[in-house]
């Protein structure tokens, strides 16, 4: 993907501090933000407080902090991804399960990963690109021009791939016939028409359907896999077990179900490290109205 000027000006400037400083810098201007930014930050709160009602008003404090925190780091990393290669980025993580991609990818039917925006997700796309093949990625695009730029050159810097998520499913299924890996991020909040009710600790939470739609009709294994980060500073690459897919012939509820057993998984990983996932997004914005005594 061509740079422009302004892409390589930034890589090259941010590029030039070393990583330590440059996470420690990230760290501090995300906490900035936290502090001023009330609105943002009562998102996350609440968020935590419906998740984890058992947790005080300290606890939830914490967590929120540690989610700015996190997302400083993943930016501060981010101009370091062009730098990594196949002998440097064991340097940077530790990967569990690499069997489990590829006994999946060996059988020919092409691979579906899925993944949140938990620990370091950017990261994510470029060890599946180091250590395995490159990905085909579905994103929506930013809004600003020269970020878009920036972030789709970084993360296709290493031959993964680039699919806008609206009016793409065509180009997946001949992507996914030729063997190759498209990854999805499934735990973002969709509209009614986007997405299906799901449980998400314990609050319906209406979820991108795509990922179930294409385990079906593509048959094509579906594999989670996940970066978080260790006490250490490295990263713990997960690459799951493929996961079940349920199809009984009735399309409707076997979508529904397999939906809920992929946000089972994100669920669980998100429960095991809270600070490193985004709740400072609006998870829940759509709701799930209940028919009244009037409309039935």
């Amino acid at each position: 993907m061509k740079k422009t000027i302004t892409t390589r000006a930034l890589l090259a400037i941010f590029g030039s501090i070393p990583l330590t400083v440059r996470r420690e810098i990230f760290k501090a201007i995300s906490l900035i933000i936290y502090h001023f930014s009330p609105a943002r930050r009562r998102i996350a709160i609440d968020n935590l407080r419906c998740a984890y009602p058992e947790k005080s008003a300290p606890d939830l404090i914490k967590i929120t902090k540690g989610v700015y925190r996190n997302t400083g780091i993943v930016a501060a990393e981010f101009f370091q991804i062009p730098s990594l290669n196949r002998q440097n980025i064991h340097n940077l993580i530790e990967c569990e399960g690499i069997e489990n991609y590829t006994e999946a990818l060996a059988k020919k039917k092409g691979l579906l990963l899925f993944t949140a925006h938990l620990g370091n997700w950017e990261l994510l796309i470029t060890a599946f690109a180091l250590l395995g093949q490159p990905v085909n990625f579905i994103y929506r695009p930013l809004d600003s021009p020269i970020l878009e730029n920036l972030v789709t050159c970084v993360r296709a810097c290493k031959g993964s791939k680039p699919l806008p998520k609206d009016r793409t499913m065509m180009k997946i299924f001949r992507r996914i016939k030729k063997n190759e890996v498209v990854g999805i991020l499934v735990d973002q909040n969709m509209t009614r028409r986007q997405g299906v009710f799901v449980d998400f600790f314990g609050r319906p939470s209406c979820t991108t359907n795509g990922l179930a739609i294409l385990a079906l009709h593509t048959g094509a294994p579906v594999i989670p896999a996940f970066m978080v980060r260790m006490q250490n500073g490295k990263y713990r690459f997960i690459i799951d077990k493929e996961v079940e897919i349920i199809n009984t012939g009735n399309t409707e509820r076997d979508i529904l179900t397999n939906t809920q057993n992929f946000t089972g998984i994100i669920e669980d990983f998100v429960r095991r490290y809270p600070d490193q996932w985004l709740w400072i997004h609006q998870r829940w914005r759509t709701k799930l109205h209940k028919p009244t005594a009037e409309t039935t």
